[in-house]
């Protein structure tokens, strides 16, 4: 049950499963899936055809050909999830993009009520990617990759709140990496999650980030709100990575899957 809050733990993230073959989506249920990006070329090639011409286009600005494979991945299997769940040739589905760049998908008339109702949100960080499904409520999901020489405190300075920064220092020095990343994917998916989400300052929020204790929204300059409206929740994308869970309301299921 996703029930965590500033006061209630978040429950310790399940295995990750092998998903059902036939894939069905409660009211009720959120559903985050779990890939791996560095596939065979032939499999990249397949994912690469299900991509309109504005996906292409943006894998070929990245420099390196490992991160425009990566990414043709990602979205080619972002479009193999939803078409299960739609029951539609990931082909045909079509992207609509909110002021914050948040995908939404536009144009389909056959199961329109379904696709209207579907949310979703990506994210991909090295070698991995999540992707979450739900219903009708908004959402943000972000993954990084602990990168020990971001976790700096100049940067920490910079974009974590005053209480997030305070946090950090006074945790030993060979936590801070991780304790780093958990404040900065649980900031990035409550701004994923909020329609004005990049437009919220960074440090007009705070978030707990201290390994092993419970993800919370902790507080929220003039919003007080806020924190009861939303569910944040820890992932464990697997060794080297965290990742962090943002939804709308609460007393929700999570299910998650690993796609092979």
């Amino acid at each position: 049950m996703i029930t965590n809050g500033s006061t209630k733990p978040d429950p310790i993230s399940p295995e990750w499963e092998r998903p059902p073959g036939q894939l069905t989506l409660e009211d009720d249920e959120v559903h985050v899936w779990r890939a791996e990006l560095d596939l065979p070329d032939a499999v990249v090639h397949q994912l690469r055809q299900t991509l309109d011409p504005a996906e292409v286009s943006r894998a070929r600005r990245f420099h390196f050909e490992k991160d425009r494979s990566r990414f043709m991945v990602a979205r080619g299997l972002l479009r193999t999830i939803l078409g299960s769940y739609l029951n539609l040739d990931p082909q045909i589905l079509r992207f609509g993009y909110g002021g914050q760049g948040k995908p939404f998908l536009i144009g389909i008339r056959d199961n329109a009520k379904d696709a209207s109702a579907l949310r979703f949100n990506l994210s991909h960080s090295g070698g991995v990617a999540l992707i979450v499904v739900t219903l009708n409520r908004e959402l943000g999901i972000d993954l990084e990759r602990i990168r020990p020489e971001l976790a700096t405190e100049t940067i920490a300075e910079q974009f974590f709140s005053a209480q997030e920064s305070a946090t950090l220092r006074a945790l030993p020095a060979d936590v801070q990496p991780e304790a780093f990343f958990n404040c900065w994917t649980r900031k990035e998916a409550y701004l994923k999650a909020r329609a004005d989400g990049l437009s919220f300052p960074l440090d007009q929020f705070s978030v707990s980030l201290i390994p092993g204790e419970p993800a919370a929204l902790l507080s929220l300059l003039g919003q007080p709100d806020e924190i009861a409206r939303w569910s944040l929740i820890h992932l464990n994308p697997g060794s080297g990575y965290v990742g962090a869970l943002v939804v709308e309301g609460r007393g929700l299921r999570l299910r998650t899957f690993q796609l092979s």
